[in-house]
């Protein structure tokens, strides 16, 4: 069975958050546009895709790297 009150402090809850979030004039105009929240842009395939190259092939061959070091060592 729900409790009446908690049902009651989870509206009022939702309700302020959503009315504080309008009165603060938050207006971000590329707001929905995917691909304007990364770290990165995502117009240039190519540069996405060298990008994508480094990050993990640098991650891969990190431990062989290691290995290859200790062998020569």
């Amino acid at each position: 069975m729900i409790n009446p009150m908690s049902m009651f402090t989870r509206q009022a809850v939702r309700r302020f958050t959503t009315s504080a979030i309008r009165r603060g004039g938050h207006h971000d105009p590329y707001d929905g546009i995917p691909g304007h929240n990364m770290p990165f842009s995502t117009q240039n395939r190519h540069k996405l895709l060298l990008y994508f190259m480094l990050f993990c092939g640098s991650g891969f061959s990190i431990p062989f790297l290691v290995i290859r070091h200790q062998l020569l060592k």
